[in-house]
């Protein structure tokens, strides 16, 4: 998935690694994780593949700066898997999986964790507030006005996600304290 990502990325425009990462850090994050190593691991796979193209742009008094491109290969493969109609809906859920089991456990410190559950997710649906101040930023490269309409629909999409985990922590609040 992530390789995808980054060929979304660069079918926008070129990009050096580095500003592949503050895209992540600006936009993709909220519902995709990625470490810088990740990327650039990726992107050297990605040029394998023949899938991007790598610009060397020296520097002055720097490290050369690599500037990478999708090809048509690249787009080929991108359009590919955007094509492919499976949903891949994922029922692995890391926080279900141990909720299932925490019977095995104290019942305060069970509630301390629903409590942070709720604060952290209260606290990422925040940040979800400064995306439409990204896909604003990053609009200029998308070459039209539908395409940010897209990412509108992520942010919707992680805003209403937190909103279900913030209600059902609640919920579970209640239930271990009416006990």
């Amino acid at each position: 998935m992530l390789k995808h990502g980054i060929l979304g990325l660069l079918n926008y425009h070129d990009m050096t690694g580095y500003e592949i990462m503050e895209v992540f850090r600006d936009s993709l994050q909220f519902f995709w994780n990625a470490q810088t190593s990740q990327i650039y691991r990726e992107l050297q796979g990605l040029e394998q593949k023949g899938w991007v193209t790598k610009t060397v742009v020296p520097q002055m008094g720097k490290p050369d700066k690599n500037v990478y491109s999708v090809n048509e290969s690249g787009r080929e493969e991108l359009l590919k898997w955007l094509a492919d109609d499976r949903l891949n809906i994922s029922a692995k859920v890391p926080v279900l999986m141990k909720v299932f089991f925490m019977g095995e456990r104290d019942k305060e410190e069970n509630l301390a964790y629903f409590k942070r559950l709720k604060k952290e997710c209260e606290e990422f649906q925040k940040r979800l507030g400064d995306a439409p101040h990204y896909i604003d930023e990053y609009s200029r490269f998308a070459g039209d006005k539908e395409k940010p309409l897209y990412w509108q629909m992520t942010v919707d999409f992680g805003y209403r996600s937190m909103q279900t985990y913030i209600d059902w922590a609640q919920s579970c609040i209640e239930k271990l304290e009416g006990m």
